[in-house]
């Protein structure tokens, strides 16, 4: 993991212009100033100019490089035969089990390059809002004049950013694309739509210690990959939910212009340790707000309740019929639940970490749900985001399923209409509302 705060880079200490002084020998206080900005710039990946905050195309060329010596830049022909046959295998026994039909309409075998292409765009959505707030809160600290005489750094300082960031995330790219499983490993819809994606040589690694054969575990992987891409197909507004929340999470990063001030103070820009210190002392990390935490509280409830449904209908779907599918499960939810180096790594970029660490017990509810009200009660919950489970109702699942059969089961939509039907005349019969009673 990286020992930085996210979205920090560190300077080149063996930069040969760094430090330089004028002609005449002497330091000018204007190039001290462009010299911190320069060094803020890198540290705090400043970017401002039309080309975005982040290099994205150094991002991709460094994670390319980086798995190039790791994993073959193509899956063998047989790899792909064995992705698609798990898959096909897979959505048949998840069929019964499931009222959501299958969500893919093409199934892929990818490399960790294959993989780092096609997710980029959603890294992009997810990194801006960081790379934006980081360049832009220190910027829009500095007093007037400061602006004004630094005005013609702070281009080339964006770009310097830009390319700070764009080192760090691909990195990362390549730390997740060597572990990652399936396009949908932490959580996330990262791929294009409706492609279940698995990536052969990552799961033959991690089946290595497991003692199961290697077929079993990739159809294991493969009904996970099929029932999240069921989800993402057929509700349509979770997509959006998720992603929306890790960005709503990231545009409400708020740098502390008291320590920029400090940093001022302590950091010499000739002096590369007096950097590395002031990095190290975390003085510029971001603290986290009122308003993320409630974001990351969504996150993490509705990541919980994906990631519990999947768990249900895959174990449904596969226990009677792969002798080591429970304890292929609960590998799966420690790995989920505790976190391991792709999350730890995803939290440097985004300044979160993407665990459902509410996963037993959103299982546990769904469960609940399957056995008291059916399959097609819990299923349909989906259909709407006002119907779905809340962050206390994982505390009191059975105050939830009780609720839940207080009103005709089989209709969840029905329920939610006369609800808001009930609402919506409640606010009609508020007194102060009738305009006909004027004396005047």
């Amino acid at each position: 993991m990286n020992e930085f705060p996210f979205g920090f880079n560190m300077p080149n200490p063996d930069d040969p212009d760094r430090g330089k002084q004028g002609g005449d020998g002497q330091e000018n206080p204007f190039d001290q100033l462009g010299q911190m900005l320069s060094q803020l710039g890198q540290m705090m990946s400043q970017a401002s100019t039309s080309s975005g905050p982040v290099n994205y195309d150094l991002a991709k060329q460094i994670a390319v490089q980086k798995l190039a010596g790791q994993i073959g830049f193509t899956a063998p022909a047989e790899a792909h035969t064995a992705v698609t046959d798990a898959v096909h295998l897979a959505e048949m026994w998840l069929d019964p089990v499931t009222t959501l039909p299958a969500g893919a309409t093409s199934t892929k075998a990818w490399t960790a390059k294959d993989w780092v292409e096609h997710t980029l765009p959603t890294w992009q959505r997810l990194c801006d809002p960081v790379a934006k707030r980081m360049a832009g809160a220190w910027v829009e600290a500095l007093p007037a004049e400061a602006k004004a005489q630094a005005g013609p750094l702070l281009a080339m300082v964006g770009q310097m950013g830009g390319m700070a960031f764009g080192s760090q995330l691909g990195n990362a790219l390549a730390q997740l694309g060597s572990e990652v499983l399936t396009v949908t490993d932490i959580g996330l819809p990262l791929g294009p739509d409706a492609t279940a994606a698995l990536l052969p040589a990552n799961i033959e690694e991690f089946t290595k210690g497991l003692e199961r054969p290697a077929s079993e575990v990739m159809v294991f992987i493969a009904a996970r990959e099929a029932a999240h891409q069921r989800l993402f197909a057929h509700v349509p507004w979770l997509r959006q939910r998720l992603l929306g929340a890790v960005e709503e999470f990231a545009n409400g990063i708020k740098v502390d212009i008291s320590a920029l001030e400090e940093l001022a103070t302590q950091v010499d820009p000739a002096n590369p340790a007096t950097i590395e210190q002031a990095m190290q002392s975390g003085m510029l990390e971001p603290k986290t707000t009122p308003e993320q935490q409630a974001a990351l509280a969504r996150l993490e409830t509705l990541l919980a309740l994906v990631e519990g449904w999947v768990d249900l209908v895959v174990g449904e779907a596969v226990t009677d019929r792969l002798p080591g599918a429970d304890a292929l499960r609960e590998t799966m939810r420690r790995r989920r639940a505790s976190g391991g180096p792709a999350e730890q790594t995803f939290a440097t970029l985004v300044g979160l970490e993407l665990r459902p660490r509410r996963l037993r017990a959103a299982t546990a509810l769904w469960r609940m749900i399957t056995d008291q009200h059916g399959m097609a009660t819990r299923d349909g919950l989906w259909a709407h985001p006002d119907l779905m489970p809340t962050a206390e109702d994982l505390d009191e699942p059975i105050d939830f399923t009780q609720r839940l059969g207080a009103t005709p089961a089989d209709d969840p939509i029905a329920q939610l209409e006369r609800t808001e039907q009930s609402e919506r005349a409640a606010d009609e019969d508020k007194p102060g509302d009738d305009k006909t009673g004027d004396d005047k």
